[in-house]
């Protein structure tokens, strides 16, 4: 069990890196020049292979869950992994906006400035601070 859990971390901490870089990209993308076409090329390229690349971290850091809690037990019943299942299913919903983010970007009918993508950032640092309390404390 403690092998799973501790790849179930270095998965979730290895898709985290991803969900926290590609936004920062975003406000980059945000801020190119109209006539900067190389440059938008550029951050379009590294924010495909960066969003293909968390996809692939993401599923087994599920997987690796899923087997800790529905196989070893841990949390079941318990009210805090409810909570932080909640979250797991609205960082999958962050995930999956990152995808229609980047759709937009490279067909090139993103509105939103890049402000706006600086306080998109902010969510998964907010959802992990939220998840690793629930984990560690354990509060309900």
């Amino acid at each position: 069990m403690l092998w799973i859990k501790a790849l179930h971390i270095v998965f979730i901490a290895s898709w985290f890196a991803g969900l926290f870089y590609l936004p920062r990209i975003f406000v980059n993308l945000a801020m190119v020049a109209p006539g900067s076409v190389a440059e938008r090329e550029r951050l379009l390229l590294m924010s495909r292979k960066l969003y293909r690349f968390m996809t692939i971290l993401a599923i087994p850091a599920l997987l690796l869950g899923l087997w800790l809690w529905l196989h070893v037990g841990i949390g079941q019943g318990q009210g805090w992994m409810h909570a932080k299942l909640l979250i797991v299913l609205a960082l999958l919903g962050y995930h999956h906006s990152c995808g229609v983010l980047l759709r937009k970007f490279e067909k090139g009918q993103m509105q939103r400035s890049h402000v706006w993508f600086r306080w998109f950032n902010e969510a998964p640092v907010l959802m992990m601070l939220v998840t690793v309390i629930l984990v560690v404390v354990k509060p309900f």
